[in-house]
Order: C-alpha cells, then structure tokens, then sequence
C-alpha cells in the first residue's frame, strides 16, 4: 500500500489518531511494536495558527517513530490552509484532515465528523489543503452523519477527487459516537467501488488479530487503523502483525508492565510528576493487563489515585511480585 511515494509494504496497521492518548511516547512504544504508521493527537488549525504552545508541541516527530502524520481539523477553508502550511514545516511524512471527530466540542462547532452536515464546506477545505502543501493529503471520516445519512460511498468518490491520497473510514456515524458495533460493511463498499482507486483504511471495534485477519480478507481493505484498543495496550501492534504473518508470539504479562512502567517515566519526564501521572492513567484503567483479576479492586483504586510517582511505582511494584506471577503469559 502506497500514500503518495511512501511505501508502507502489505496489509499495513496505524496507530489511530487520539487526543490526550498519541503523544510521542506512547508513538514511539507503538512503532516498536510493529505499527506500520502513527499519527499525532489531533491539532486545532484555529489553536495552531495562533501558536498555542500546546498545540505547537504536538507537531513534535521522533525521527525514530516514522514514517508519521500530523492530523489537523478545524472549520473553514482559511485558517486550515494556515494551519496546513503549518503543519508541513513540523516534516510529517504525511497530512491528515480529521473530519470524523464526533465530540461535541468538535463536531458541534462544524468540524470533525461536524463536515458530515456541510460536505460542499469538506469538499473545500479538502480540495484547497491539497493544493497548499507538497506533501500527500489524507482524510479521516465516518459513514455519515446519522443513520439516514450514510453517504460514504458518494463522499468517498468526491474525497478522491480533491485530490486525497488515502481515505480512512470509521464504520460509525457521528450519531453512534463510539456506541454500538462498527458496520464494515460499507467500508468494503467503497473498496470495492471500481472507482475508487486511492487506498482504503478501515478503522472501528478491530480488538483481537483475528478481527484486523478479518478486515483485510472479507472487506479487502488497505490498511487498518487501531485506536481505542491500543490504549494501555501498545503490544497488540506486535500480536496483530505476527497473526498477519503466520507466526506466534507470546509477550509476558512482566514486559508488558514494563511498557507501562516506561510511559510513566517517559510522560513525568516530558511534562512533570503530577501532570504526567495524570497523562498516563487512562492507559492504567484501559490496560487490559489488569483486567479481570480476582479481589483487585482496592489496588486498582489505589493506583489510580496516585499522584506520586513513588507511590505509584510501589503499587506497581505490588503488582509485578503478587500478582503478575499468577497471569497467564497469553499466546496468539
């Protein structure tokens, strides 16, 4: 699969764009886990323009984590070309318009997934990002606004026409927010539209190498893009990637604690001790690594409202002596 001349080899998997989860960390930790793309949080054009210091520091690329993009949303055709141009400076192998963020914050002031209602407007801000930057131009969106307006096929072909080079697809509508099960069916719809011929990317509810085996075989898309289920998860790059090979691979329940152990220094490190606790405790209540297991609650409080690192660190401590012995190593 190609973006513009950047070759990212068979059945590629990304790293999907999320805000407050894809900083440079946790990027990094993905890529070394085998995804093939990562992509920045999303960036405000409106936020980037005026060189809001925290959104100017989310253009930051490790060298080591590429190739990557940056995604920007906003909502008229001015300040995106602004922000674009902006954006190309920071060197980002590509560019990605967010036009599937569904929140309210987004999408109810007309960006995002908010484009779905103005596709004329979307057409524009596309059509002219395009023009502005030498660099390949994708897009992220959904299957439409609501249930009674799943225009994706239609919208699919205009995107193309503006002159994108990729399209990633989430199969939900705004409407859905994160709820309800992803439809790939029309995803494979756009694929197999004969006129179509930029890459697909399926994005939505792939969990388990099974479900991403799936996705390239029933709906013959390009690439797919993982989010949510890489969030305390960074390894599940390393088992999808080996199930799309053939082969096995066992990651133990100690080097997966140790991925976490390192967003923890790497976040305290980048902002400071509170802040970067703070950052990182979605990926402790997300991970997967602690679900499930009998009489934990108490520590499980404990470790999320932790505020030190020392204190922190102690009850991961706890943690990796007592508990982790006990798990499983999985195998897939």
């Amino acid at each position: 699969m190609k973006i513009g001349n950047l070759d990212l080899g068979p059945r590629p998997v990304m790293l999907a764009p999320m805000e407050d989860v894809t900083d440079p960390s946790f990027r990094l930790i993905c890529k070394e886990q085998g995804a093939d793309v990562t992509y920045t949080e999303f960036v405000s054009a409106d936020a980037l323009i005026r060189n809001v210091n925290s959104t100017l520091r989310k253009l930051r690329i490790d060298e080591r984590e590429r190739p990557t993009a940056i995604q920007i949303y906003g909502r008229d055709v001015s300040s995106m070309v602004e922000a674009a141009k902006i954006a190309e400076e920071a060197r980002p192998d590509f560019l990605d318009i967010n036009c599937g963020c569904p929140v309210k914050k987004v999408a109810g002031k007309g960006a995002g997934a908010g484009l779905l209602r103005d596709l004329p407007l979307m057409y524009s801000i596309v059509s002219a990002v395009v023009k502005a930057v030498n660099i390949p131009v994708t897009v992220k969106t959904r299957l439409g606004w609501d249930h009674d307006h799943r225009d994706i096929v239609q919208i699919a072909e205009q995107l193309q026409d503006c002159g994108i080079a990729a399209l990633t697809i989430h199969g939900r509508t705004r409407s859905q927010m994160y709820t309800g099960q992803a439809d790939w069916t029309l995803i494979g719809e756009v694929k197999r539209n004969p006129r179509m011929t930029i890459p697909i990317i399926g994005n939505g509810d792939i969990t388990t190498p099974a479900q991403a085996i799936e996705a390239f075989d029933r709906y013959g898309v390009d690439g797919i893009m993982i989010g949510r289920a890489s969030i305390g998860a960074p390894w599940i790059f390393a088992e999808v990637k080996a199930a799309l090979a053939g082969v096995t691979t066992a990651i133990t329940p100690t080097q997966k604690m140790a991925m976490l152990r390192r967003q923890i220094a790497e976040n305290i490190s980048n902002i400071d001790e509170y802040r970067g606790i703070l950052h990182t405790r979605r990926h402790l209540a997300a991970t997967p690594l602690l679900k499930g297991i009998p009489n934990f609650r108490d520590t499980r409080v404990a470790m999320l409202r932790a505020d030190r690192a020392a204190d922190l660190l102690s009850i991961l401590d706890h943690i990796e002596t007592d508990i982790l012995p006990q798990l499983q190593t999985p195998q897939v």
